[in-house]
């Protein structure tokens, strides 16, 4: 219950901050596009064009990552560029007031960028938990009357399955903070099985 509290109060004041913050670089944003020759249609447009990308390459990088694939260049390049544009359009519209107008007129913009990048955190983290749980991914490894040593067990075999594999991969091993956040455990529980003594890997 306290869990599922923190979660929604979390969401909440995300969602909260992220409006706000959203409505504010927007105007911020219309007043640079209209005191640069845009008007109309266009200028009101223009700055939904920004955190539209901002939007599309997080949605693509986050898909990437709850199929557990590797997160393609373009979106990763984009959502660069996109915040880039934000928080640059936001700076110029605060310039002409100093250093200290500037970055008052960037705050809007920074803190959009960064509800949205919680909540994609929040929404990572609630698609791992729920694909190591009983009736995710990991269903149909357990047996009916399983106690719980028995529904920890295959999480830890996966933890030190995927490890082992990644010896023998290319690059460095996958790390203990990957691990303990793909599979919904701490990362001490999974130094503990990556470092207990073990038969030998399988070749």
């Amino acid at each position: 219950m306290t869990e599922l509290v923190i979660k929604v109060t979390t969401a909440l004041a995300v969602v909260a901050v992220a409006t706000v913050a959203a409505l504010i670089s927007y105007a911020h944003m219309l007043d640079l596009v209209r005191s640069h020759g845009e008007t109309g249609t266009t200028a009101r447009l223009v700055p939904f064009t920004v955190d539209g990308l901002i939007w599309a390459a997080s949605m693509v990088i986050l898909d990437a990552t709850r199929r557990d694939r590797p997160v393609p260049a373009l979106p990763g390049w984009s959502l660069a560029a996109g915040v880039c544009a934000t928080v640059g359009a936001n700076v110029a519209h605060g310039a002409a007031h100093g250093p200290i107008g500037a970055l008052v007129s960037a705050w809007p913009a920074l803190a959009l960028v960064g509800s949205f990048e919680l909540l994609m955190t929040l929404t990572r983290r609630g698609a791992t938990r729920s694909a190591t749980a009983p009736g995710g991914r990991g269903a149909g490894l357990e047996q009916p009357g399983a106690d719980c040593a028995s529904l920890v067990q295959p999480v830890e075999q996966a933890v030190l399955a995927e490890y082992r594999a990644s010896l023998h991969g290319p690059g460095r091993p996958v790390s203990q903070r990957y691990l303990a956040e793909k599979y919904g455990i701490d990362r001490r529980k999974v130094k503990q099985i990556i470092t207990a003594p073990r038969g030998p890997a399988p070749s």
